[in-house]
């Protein structure tokens, strides 16, 4: 800790001086990028979107020739914590967010939050969607969903669903389903979604939501169980798993969630345009994707920016009606 303590402290004078060397003419960002840029996950370090986000920095540097993309964990109320820090940093475009659908439903849940997806952002591209996976213990006893939801039925109140957080993804598709198959369960939100499959392991929660590339590793490793995915149809990497839209049979249940960059809104155009561009370009590579869609995330850019945008504009309205349907609003 005391080692990478110093190195930060190193990075931030280095930075510090080289911006003190840059002249008034370029002020303006022209000479973008000059300093390395921080990409602010607010997942727990070791979960899918924190190991995405690592790979994507690796070859963004590459496109933003060789520019250090460094990957900082700001993890807190369920990612507002990093959102707040973000939308208040300097328009730069060396401050950057993994945003979320999770960032749209906490802003739902909670108005009062000091952070506006839409407005306070600068809103460069979506990356990946990502489904979650209905998941219990690899020794559970349930084996179907119709099993789970029997049981819950047969014992409300009593069976405990974990996710990374209040208004998380796992959060929201849990209580979602428990809306349409009408069950009464309790939801024990942890500090970060890596936490989610110990809980289930050691038996103090019975099912969860994990996201794909969280969920498939620890699928793989045979420490939990798949009983259904979020998409709307079968991902590749569960080609036997039943989506909840097939076992409930409603398009209400297709919930996927997704990521994206945004930086502090004011950030120039010329900043968001030519990130845009190398996001896009890192993409391509056969490597970066290989390994987005191996933990079932599917790789889905935006168009441009503005799309990007529009596309937030109709998740916002989506969401929010979700949210307000499971009582949420606090």
């Amino acid at each position: 800790m005391t080692t990478r303590r110093q190195f930060n402290l190193s990075a931030l004078s280095l930075a510090a001086a080289a911006l003190a060397r840059v002249p008034a003419a370029h002020a303006d960002g022209n000479d973008y990028p000059n300093r390395y840029i921080r990409i602010i996950v607010p997942f727990a370090a070791g979960g899918g979107p924190d190991v995405l986000t690592r790979k994507l920095s690796v070859t963004l540097s590459r496109m933003l020739g060789g520019t250090n993309v460094v990957v900082e964990n700001v993890v807190g109320a369920g990612g507002i914590v990093a959102a707040q820090n973000v939308a208040h940093a300097a328009p730069d475009g060396y401050t950057l967010l993994l945003g979320a659908s999770s960032h749209i439903v906490q802003k739902a849940m909670q108005p009062s939050v000091q952070f506006d997806p839409l407005k306070d952002f600068a809103h460069i591209t979506r990356t990946v969607f990502t489904p979650s996976v209905l998941v219990v213990s690899a020794t559970s006893e349930y084996t179907t969903v119709e099993q789970l939801v029997q049981a819950a039925r047969s014992k409300p109140g009593v069976l405990n669903y974990a996710s990374g957080g209040v208004g998380s993804a796992a959060h929201l598709c849990a209580a979602a389903m428990a809306i349409h198959a009408k069950i009464d369960v309790v939801h024990v939100p942890y500090k970060g979604s890596v936490e989610i499959v110990p809980s289930i392991v050691m038996g103090s929660t019975q099912f969860a939501f994990p996201i794909a590339s969280t969920a498939i590793p620890q699928i793989k490793a045979g420490k939990v169980r798949p009983l259904a995915v979020s998409s709307a149809k079968r991902i590749p990497s569960l080609p036997d798993v039943p989506t909840l839209v097939e076992v409930f049979k409603t398009q209400d249940l297709a919930l996927d969630a997704w990521f994206g960059l945004w930086a502090p809104a004011g950030t120039p155009q010329r900043i968001v345009d030519l990130l845009f561009n190398a996001t896009t370009r890192s993409y391509a590579d056969p490597a970066l994707r290989a390994d987005s869609e191996a933990v079932g995330a599917v790789v889905a850019l935006s168009a441009s920016p503005a799309e990007f945008t529009q596309f937030m504009q109709s998740e916002t309205a989506k969401l929010d009606a979700i949210v307000k349907a499971a009582h949420l609003v606090t």
